[in-house]
């Protein structure tokens, strides 16, 4: 993991530079010589903060037509009521 560090005048003048750094690791944005933000990837992100897959994110995966599921009808879901 490398790291590095840009100004913000760096980092205003060439973001692409920074999102490229990300990549590869942290990068610090400083404002006056003193470390103000930190650049991450969104997986970097997710990871750290402990994010989770959302359903949607686990029912768009690429092979998900190879996952069997035949829902009941909706005749099936219910029973009439015993009022004896």
């Amino acid at each position: 993991m490398t790291i590095t560090t840009l100004s913000s005048r760096e980092f205003n003048q060439d973001a692409s530079k920074a999102k490229k750094a990300a990549a590869a690791g942290p990068v610090f944005i400083t404002d006056r010589g003193r470390p103000a933000h930190v650049l991450l990837t969104i997986e970097d992100y997710q990871r750290l903060a402990g994010v989770q897959a959302s359903i949607v994110d686990l029912l768009a995966m690429a092979d998900a037509d190879a996952v069997e599921f035949e829902p009941p009808r909706a005749g099936e879901l219910f029973r009439p009521a015993d009022l004896a």
